[in-house]
């Protein structure tokens, strides 16, 4: 098991700053866990390639109920209907930001990590084949709904 909490550090650190800056929550955190895969395991997910100094996925997923309070407060005045259409955009950007600013935490550390555009994937009934990969999970909690984030990195 090779996942050191320096690779991990930087994505929970960013997650709270954005949910914090952004949506005006704090983010408690759960246990960590360790999964074989990064496999979500709720309806909404965010996938992230990293490459670079590092490698591996990050993998943040949520309900849709929590999504859709997120695109609330990011886009406010958009109808239900219209949430529907735009929550993919709303969500990798959310994201975009998280990773952006873990980024730039890798970078003062001396590290440097490029990440892929974020691929948002829902419904219960995706599959995605992803390398087995020891894989760090931790639920974030927040009164918007829970943040999964799987963090398979080497």
């Amino acid at each position: 098991m090779n996942i050191n909490a320096e690779y991990v550090n930087p994505f929970l650190e960013a997650a709270s700053a954005v949910f914090k800056s952004i949506l005006n929550v704090d983010l408690r955190r759960g246990k960590l866990v360790i999964k074989e895969s990064p496999i979500p395991s709720m309806n909404v997910a965010i996938i992230i390639g990293i490459t670079g100094g590092i490698t591996g996925e990050v993998v943040y997923s949520m309900e849709f109920n929590m999504v859709y309070k997120i695109a609330s407060i990011l886009a406010p005045g958009l109808s239900e209907e219209q949430i529907k259409v735009e929550y993919k955009d709303i969500v990798g950007e959310l994201a975009n930001m998280i990773t952006g600013n873990a980024m730039n935490l890798f970078a003062t550390s001396g590290k440097t990590i490029d990440i892929t555009t974020p691929t948002v994937v829902e419904g219960k009934s995706f599959t995605i084949t992803m390398i087995k990969q020891t894989t760090l999970g931790i639920n974030l909690y927040s009164p918007m709904g829970q943040l999964e984030m799987n963090i398979a990195l080497k």
